[in-house]
């Protein structure tokens, strides 16, 4: 049976510390974090464009920018670092909000912010769902040390069936209390 790697931004990147648990997110709390995220934008912050960060960050940016009735993009960046699918160029002149799921070390969210501020918008700002390390986005919902499980990356396929994530049974395990 083939095994999945963890993704990068769950790992115990540069500055941060070993996660203590496993916060298992479902699809209602999801909801109120982004919920929560977008008011705290609305509050300070007035984005014109709402660009997620594929392919987690693009789930809560499109909520998001639905609940702020803002227009919606993305941006792709791979595991190893390299921008595949820029922003769009409607962001030139225009205040963005770019959004991912976590942020750790600020690695992938300082290389989104590079191909944005490229294009030379008004003014961008940094959101996510979970701050868990380091790096400081100028928006969060939550600040948290555990290893995250978001409901949209519980199960995958592995071998033709819906399976939940190998290496997400194997943190589970060691929290039995799910």
């Amino acid at each position: 049976m083939p095994s999945v790697p963890p993704k990068p931004s769950f790992g115990t990147g540069a500055g941060r510390k070993t996660p203590r648990g496993v916060l298992e997110v479902d699809w209602p709390f999801f909801g109120e974090l982004c919920r929560v995220l977008a008011l705290k934008v609305f509050r300070e912050y007035d984005p014109e464009v709402v660009i997620g960060i594929a392919k987690a960050g693009v789930i809560p940016g499109a909520v998001v920018a639905s609940i702020l009735q803002r227009d919606f993009a993305s941006i792709a960046i791979t595991p190893e670092g390299s921008v595949i699918a820029g922003p769009p160029r409607l962001v030139t002149g225009k205040r963005v909000l770019l959004v991912d799921e976590t942020c750790e070390s600020g690695n992938t969210m300082k290389l989104a912010l590079g191909a944005v501020r490229d294009l030379k918008p008004a003014a961008v700002k940094t959101a996510v769902s979970f701050k868990t390390g380091t790096y400081k986005p100028d928006f969060y919902a939550l600040e948290n040390e555990n290893f995250i499980i978001l409901p949209w990356d519980l199960e995958v396929i592995v071998n033709g069936e819906i399976v939940v994530r190998p290496d997400y049974r194997a943190k589970l395990k060691e929290n039995p209390e799910r």
